[in-house]
C-alpha cells in the first residue's frame, strides 16, 4: 500500500504467490507483485517466460491455480464481467474478426460496458468515440469494414476501442508490434499521457526493450515464469540484468535526443 501524505492508496493489483500451468508445463511460478495506480509498467522477457499468461490472469481470461489476485482490494474473481470491463481494457497481440463490422462500430464496442441494457449509445458515447478515433488517426476509415483493413490499421482500431472503454487500467499485449514507428510512438505517447495526466495504470508487454525504456516508469523482467527483476526503469535496466535474463551482452546509456536510457546489443 502506497502512502501519499495522510492518504493511503491501494495497489491497482495485488498479486500474491500466483502460479499457473498448461498441463504439466509451468507458465508462472510463485509470482508476487503490487501494481500501483499512475504507473506505466513494461513487462519484458524471453519468449515463453510467462508474460502473456500473466496478462491473461490479470484480465481473468485465466484463473490462478494457486495464489490470489486482488484488484482494488477485492478478489478479482468476485467481479462480474461487466464490472471488470469498466475497470480494465485490453489491447491483445492478435485480434481476429470475421464479421463485417465497420471500424467505427468496433470502437463503439468499447463503450458497451457503460451503456445501460436495452439502450443505444448516447451522445456522450458518440462524442468519446469520435474524439478517440481522431486522436488515434483512425477516423479516416471509420466507415470501412475491419475485414478490409491492413493488419496495422486494424490494430489501431482495437487500440482505439480499448481507449474508448475509458478504464482505470489499460493492458497492452505487444499492442504496437504490428504498427509502423510513427503510429507506435503516437499511441504510446497518448497512453503515457493518460498515466501522467489522469493517474491511469498501464501494464504492457514489449518485445522492444528500447520502446519500454522510452515510455515505462517501471520495468518488470520475467524469466522462466518468475519475476527476475522489477523497479524504476533507470534503476533496473542494467547490462547485468539483460545478460541474466536474455543471455546477451548489452551497453546501456542515456540518449539525450530520446530523453531516456537506451540499449545497444552486441552482435
Amino acid at each position: 500500500m502506497k502512502s501519499v501524505g495522510s492518504q493511503h492508496i491501494d495497489p491497482a493489483y495485488d498479486i500474491q504467490a500466483v502460479s499457473f500451468a498448461y498441463g504439466r508445463r509451468a507458465a508462472l511460478r510463485d509470482v508476487s507483485l503490487n501494481l500501483n495506480p499512475g504507473v506505466f509498467y513494461g513487462i519484458v522477457g524471453p519468449n515463453g517466460c510467462g508474460k502473456t499468461t500473466l496478462l491473461d490472469l490479470l484480465t481473468r481470461h485465466l484463473r490462478p491455480e494457486t495464489g490470489t489476485i486482488r484488484y482494488r482490494g477485492k478478489d478479482l474473481a468476485r467481479y462480474s464481467k461487466k464490472a471488470l470491463a469498466k475497470e480494465v481494457a485490453l489491447v491483445p497481440q492478435n485480434f481476429y474478426i470475421n464479421f463485417p463490422f465497420t471500424a467505427g462500430e468496433v470502437v463503439m464496442m468499447g463503450r458497451y460496458p457503460h451503456i445501460p441494457r436495452f439502450s443505444g449509445p448516447s451522445a456522450e458515447d458518440v462524442r468519446v468515440v469520435n474524439e478517440i478515433m481522431a486522436r488515434t488517426d483512425t477516423e479516416a476509415f471509420a466507415g470501412r469494414f475491419v475485414t478490409e483493413l491492413s493488419g496495422g490499421e486494424r490494430q489501431r482500431v482495437i487500440f482505439a476501442r480499448a481507449l474508448a472503454q475509458n478504464t482505470p487500467v489499460l493492458i497492452l499485449d505487444e499492442a504496437t508490434s504490428n504498427l509502423d514507428i510513427r503510429h507506435a510512438l503516437s499511441l504510446l505517447g497518448l497512453t503515457a499521457g493518460k498515466v501522467a495526466g489522469e493517474g491511469r495504470t498501464v501494464i504492457a508487454v514489449f518485445q522492444d526493450i528500447n520502446l519500454a525504456a522510452a515510455y515505462c516508469g517501471e520495468i518488470i523482467f520475467m524469466q522462466d515464469g518468475r519475476i527476475a527483476a522489477k523497479g524504476p526503469t533507470d534503476e533496473v535496466l542494467r547490462p547485468e540484468t539483460i545478460r541474466a535474463v536474455f543471455g546477451v551482452e548489452a551497453k546501456i546509456y542515456y540518449e539525450s535526443y530520446a530523453g531516456c536510457r537506451q540499449v545497444v546489443f552486441k552482435k
